[in-house]
């Protein structure tokens, strides 16, 4: 059985704002951001996280996020490369709407399919990526990490097929928690 997990993803950055595609690339919080990280804080300060491990991606939006969001609760928090998020190739850095004609309807997280159209690292190998970090994991913990990788962990946290990871919920500064096979987004 999987232990319980609080799953955080970043605040919204500036090329989240611009709509471009970040992959292994990094750009700051914005002030919306930051609100985020603190509203994320505030969420977990109500929680019993004794036992907890604290793990961020080693990325600089969410190692920002995790300052903001974990001050408050975390002593130590560990980076792990495998929190990092999918490596888009040549497309990082550049406008969604180059290369995904619908993405005025995109949500913060974009026309899913094309991540799986993404040059780059590959979904199978994300979700791998996940998998290991889920099935490492020796007690419960708190994560902090990124919009696809994100879905990735719940998927593998709640025992789904990787297929279902366009099912689940994206968005900028989340918190879910999963426990026992269930999954709530905090608000």
């Amino acid at each position: 059985m999987t232990p319980d997990l609080y799953i955080l993803r970043h605040g919204e950055t500036v090329w989240n704002r611009e709509g471009r595609m970040q992959g292994r690339l990094n750009a700051p919080l914005t002030d919306l951001g930051r609100a985020q990280a603190a509203r994320q804080s505030r969420l977990l300060a109500g929680r019993d996280l004794a036992g907890f491990a604290f793990f961020t991606s080693p990325m600089g939006r969410a190692v920002q996020t995790a300052g903001i969001a974990l001050a408050e609760v975390a002593t130590e928090i560990r980076t792990d490369d495998r929190l990092r998020e999918i490596d888009v190739g040549a497309w990082s850095g550049l406008l969604r709407r180059d290369f995904a004609p619908d993405a005025s309807s995109e949500g913060p997280d974009g026309d899913l399919s094309v991540y799986a159209r993404a040059p780059g690292e590959g979904l199978a190998r994300v979700a791998a990526r996940a998998r290991s970090f889920v099935a490492g994991l020796d007690g419960p913990a708190v994560i902090v990490c990124h919009g696809i990788i994100s879905r990735f962990l719940r998927c593998a946290a709640l025992g789904l097929d990787d297929s279902a990871w366009t099912d689940l919920k994206g968005g900028q500064g989340n918190v879910f928690y999963l426990s026992q096979g269930r999954m709530e987004e905090l608000r």
